[in-house]
This record gives structure tokens, C-alpha cells and sequence, in this order.
């Protein structure tokens, strides 16, 4: 379970990755669960040029005071939330300040210019420096691979939305991420939803 209040308000969360990740999915459940909390949450959604495989951000504010505009200002996020890796240093170029919680799922996904060998990918290392210089607080969690060997990818999601809320600073957790998902999830899939939710909860536990 989170902290009970928010450590500033508003609280300016950003959920990034690419085109078919399920990141404005992932970017609803975790404002139903501050909405369920008696929050107002305003959500602004971007799109990269392509639907799938373009870049995604989601911009979520969150608020004990009242609604805000969607769009976080610059160099005002508190949290990033990345599902893929150099999607995390496109974000914090325009939205970071070196006290952002940073937390990034490790699995690269390659645009079309690298698998066809005109543009090259950073290597991790190189990632994680950047990211280390914009902020003293950034984590790479293994989402992708842990949901794989719970059988189905899509499960990273989940995992990351819980290692957002094992840092212990969202005034929500398992019980709220219960509550949003029974609705819409048959028992044998919120079991695997909630297996999944714990596991990256449990990562940034030890940490927080």
C-alpha cells in the first residue's frame, strides 16, 4: 500500500512506451485506482506518428484540490513510468528534473530504422547514464521477461503499474488495483493480474 496522501499536489505522473504496448491501458488502470482513492485525475494522451509503433505518452495529474489541465508542464513530471527504454530519455528531455522517480521497463523494442539497419539503438549502458544524469532516482525492472514467464507479455504492464506503487509514494496499491480490475476480469485472469501486480510491487519495495 502507497503512502495516504500525496507528497505534492498536484502529482504529475507520465506513462510512456510505443505503440502497441497497451500504455493508455496501463495509464487508465492506474488513474481508476487514484480516482477510486477520491482523487481527481485528468488524463492527456499523445500519439506518435504511427498508431502502432510511434511513440505514446500519457500524461496523468493527480489532485486532492480539484481537476488540472492535462498537460504537464515542462520539467514538472514526479514520476515516469516507461515501457520501453529510450522512450524513458525522450520523456525526461522535456519533462524530467533530477528528482523524477524514474522506473523503466529493461525490454527494448526496436523501430523499423534499426531492424533495417539505417539507425542504431543505445546500448543499456549508455541509457542508463543518460537516465543517471537527469535523475538521482531511476530503477530498470525486468517487466517484459518476468510477464513472459508468467505467459503473456502484456502482463508487463501490470508489473510496472505495481513497481509504481511498491516505491511506497502513490496513495494506492493491491487493493485498489483489486478493485478496478474485478470489474472487467474473470477470477483465473485477475489471479495472473494480481501475481503479476505483486511481483513488481515486491521489486521496488526493498528499494523505496
Amino acid at each position: 500500500m502507497g503512502t495516504q496522501t500525496l507528497s505534492k499536489d498536484p502529482f504529475n505522473i507520465i506513462i510512456t512506451g510505443v505503440g502497441g504496448q497497451g500504455n493508455v491501458l496501463a495509464s487508465r488502470v492506474l488513474a481508476n485506482m487514484l480516482v477510486h482513492r477520491g482523487y481527481d485525475v485528468t488524463i492527456g494522451e499523445t500519439f506518435g506518428a504511427s498508431q502502432r509503433g510511434g511513440s505514446v505518452m500519457s500524461h496523468i495529474r493527480v489532485s486532492a484540490r480539484g481537476a488540472w489541465s492535462p498537460q504537464i508542464p515542462k520539467g514538472k513530471a514526479d514520476m515516469v513510468v516507461s515501457l520501453e527504454p529510450v522512450e524513458a530519455i525522450r520523456v525526461m528531455k522535456d519533462y524530467g528534473n533530477e528528482e523524477v522517480r524514474i522506473l523503466v521497463n529493461d525490454r527494448p523494442i526496436y523501430p523499423v530504422g534499426v531492424i533495417a539497419g539505417e539507425l542504431n539503438y543505445p546500448a543499456r549502458d549508455e541509457i542508463e547514464g543518460a537516465l543517471k544524469d537527469l535523475s538521482k532516482h531511476v530503477w530498470f525492472i525486468d517487466a517484459t521477461e518476468e510477464a513472459i514467464r508468467l505467459g503473456n507479455p502484456i502482463l508487463g504492464n501490470v508489473i510496472m503499474i505495481g513497481a509504481a506503487c511498491g516505491l511506497g509514494i502513490l496513495p494506492v496499491g493491491r487493493a485498489e488495483f483489486a478493485e478496478v480490475m474485478k470489474g472487467s476480469l474473470a477470477a483465473d485472469k485477475l489471479e495472473i493480474n494480481l501475481t503479476a501486480f505483486d511481483l513488481g510491487a515486491a521489486k521496488l519495495a526493498a528499494t523505496a
